[in-house]
């Protein structure tokens, strides 16, 4: 009887199947090459024990990884349930992250201003870092080439920190992930940003070049106009205002310049004057008609050419150029004397006649500043006066309101500058000295005594002024007078041979040098009074002497009245002084 087991039949297939394949495998090797055995170095075998803790294959644990992660997503794939779980989890996370920045009052991430990542900070946090970083903000103020830097407190601009952040926070998540910037919020002052652009001018001006000359070589050639340029105030607020937020952020701001052409631009028309001008050895004398100090100074060609300009009269004086030589030799006077300077108008008037005239040499003159005065004891008005050679009505006037009955020591008074007794330009070769206490002249002409006799000065009552003043007027005669010649009658008068005045006692009332006086009665006064004080103020000679000094004196000529409280300034006067001296 038969019985059916399919069982069997089964696992005897799959033997079958088995043992046809190790058949074709066989036949498959039997038809292959066959290989002879290759000779190989023997290298020492490396034991390991069968589990070793210490050991990690890398590739082992990237295919188990592997392996994991396909499970994971499968799973994921295939699990509702987890997958919800996962996407609850992030909205859970997102959630947490959003609430704690909207209701934490913080900036998103990777938000930016003024080059600061408030991103993460509070509303507080970001203003007051923005601030910070405000204050020592600068911005780079450019003319093409030329900068100037100022910070933004200079400037006037005022950040609105609490609008910027607040724009900052108003972006979101705009930040993410590659950041977002945010203007910052600019206020201005009008007042300091006009103040400080104002100020800017002078720096950042160029003048208008008017044609001018150099040399190339032994040849001097000219040099063509060019504009000059200024800043425009209004436009420059007006643009910085438009776009602080963007120049701030920046940190640069073009400024606004306007064009000003020059008056002449070809050179060519006084080239051949100015060839003639700037080969010539030019000499430029100071005087100081106080000390009777000689300046000189000479240039190199070069240096005097870049005086030279065109200008619509002619060739003329490149003013701001000359400026320079000016301010550097009153830096020099300056060291041995504080009140020393050069005026600078006056100069260039000077030296611009010079260049018209083609002229070799100009003369400057040592001008003075005003000073001040301590009040010492047994100071008076008119002993302060007469100490530095001032008339009286003068000091009067530079100290309104002073009580000269009334003075402290320790108090300041004020002192004009001694100019005021020289009003035109002194002559610097002659020079006129009187020795109030020997009553005597002598008259210098290039360092050399041309006159010397006695004089009479002013009596007690009206005395001569000691100073440094100069010859002002001539007139052949002249009418005088004093309040005590006045009477019931009225007031009677002098008449005056060779009066030459000096110096005003006050305004409309000249002290000077004269001849004989013909006084009201008829009668002469002069030859016989003179060597003794017996004037009203005036500097009387006998009347010959009188006309020689009075033909001799140009007007500007320098006198100089020492006395005791009114020591010798010059060195001439200081030689006449030990000359007059009884030897020991």
């Amino acid at each position: 009887m038969e019985v059916y087991q399919p069982e069997r039949r089964r696992k005897g297939r799959a033997r079958e199947r088995y043992a046809a394949r190790q058949v074709k495998q066989m036949v498959t090797r039997r038809d292959e090459p066959r290989h002879e055995p290759q000779p190989f170095d023997e290298q020492p075998v490396m034991s390991r024990a069968p589990y070793d803790p210490g050991y990690f294959n890398s590739a082992i644990f990237k295919g188990r990884a592997l392996v994991l992660s396909r499970d994971a997503f499968w799973y994921v794939q295939h699990n509702t349930y987890i997958l919800l779980g996962i996407i609850g989890l992030i909205v859970l996370v997102v959630g947490l992250f959003l609430g704690t920045h909207i209701l934490g009052g913080r900036v998103f991430p990777n938000v930016w201003s003024l080059g600061l990542n408030v991103g993460d900070m509070t509303v507080d946090e970001a203003a007051s870092a923005l601030q910070t970083k405000w204050i020592n903000t600068s911005l780079q103020l450019r003319d093409g080439d030329r900068v100037w830097t100022a910070t933004t407190g200079q400037l006037g601009l005022l950040l609105d920190a609490d609008a910027t952040v607040a724009n900052a926070r108003s972006v979101g998540l705009a930040g993410v992930p590659f950041g977002f910037g945010v203007l910052p919020v600019v206020n201005m002052d009008v007042l300091t940003l006009q103040n400080y652009l104002l100020d800017l001018t002078e720096q950042s001006k160029i003048l208008p070049y008017n044609a001018g000359y150099r040399w190339d070589g032994d040849q001097l050639v000219g040099v063509q106009g060019q504009d000059g340029r200024f800043l425009d105030v209004a436009a420059t607020m007006a643009g910085l205002r438009a776009s602080a937020a963007q120049s701030a952020a920046r940190g640069t701001f073009d400024l606004i310049m306007t064009t000003m052409a020059p008056d002449v631009r070809d050179p060519t028309p006084y080239l051949d004057q100015a060839r003639s001008f700037a080969a010539q050895n030019f000499i430029i004398k100071g005087y100081d008609p106080f000390t009777d100090e000689h300046f000189a100074w000479t240039t190199d060609r070069n240096t005097l050419t870049s005086w030279l300009e065109a200008d619509q009269s002619g060739l003329g004086l490149r003013e701001d150029v000359f400026a320079a030589f000016v301010q550097a030799q009153t830096a020099s006077l300056a060291q041995t004397n504080a009140q020393r300077y050069i005026e600078p108008l006056d100069s260039m008037d000077k030296m611009q006649m010079a260049i018209r005239n083609v002229s070799s040499e100009v003369d400057l003159r040592v001008h003075y500043r005003p000073t001040t005065y301590t009040i010492d004891y047994g100071d008076s008005g008119y002993m302060i006066a007469r100490r530095n050679g001032i008339p009286m009505y003068e000091l009067d006037q530079v100290n309104p309101g002073i009580v000269w009955e009334e003075l402290s020591v320790g108090q300041v008074v004020n002192l004009p500058s001694p100019d005021i007794t020289l009003p035109v330009d002194p002559v610097p070769n002659k020079r006129i000295v009187v020795n109030l206490k020997t009553q005597s002249m002598v008259a210098y002409e290039n360092g050399e005594p041309v006159f010397s006799w006695l004089i009479s000065s002013g009596m007690d009552r009206a005395p001569t002024s000691p100073g440094i003043y100069q010859i002002l007027s001539h007139a052949p005669t002249a009418n005088g007078g004093s309040s005590e010649m006045c009477s019931n009658l009225g007031c009677s008068t002098w008449e005056m041979d060779w009066f030459m005045g000096i110096y005003e006692v006050v305004p409309g009332l000249m002290n000077g040098f004269h001849g004989k006086v013909l006084l009201a009665t008829g009668s002469y006064l002069g030859d016989g009074t003179v060597g003794r004080p017996f004037t009203y103020g005036c500097i009387m000679s006998q009347n010959d002497n009188a006309e020689a000094l009075y033909n001799w004196a140009d007007e500007g000529t320098i006198v100089e009245i020492i006395s005791p409280i009114y020591e010798p300034r010059s060195e001439l006067a200081r030689r006449m002084l030990s000359e007059s001296q009884p030897a020991a």
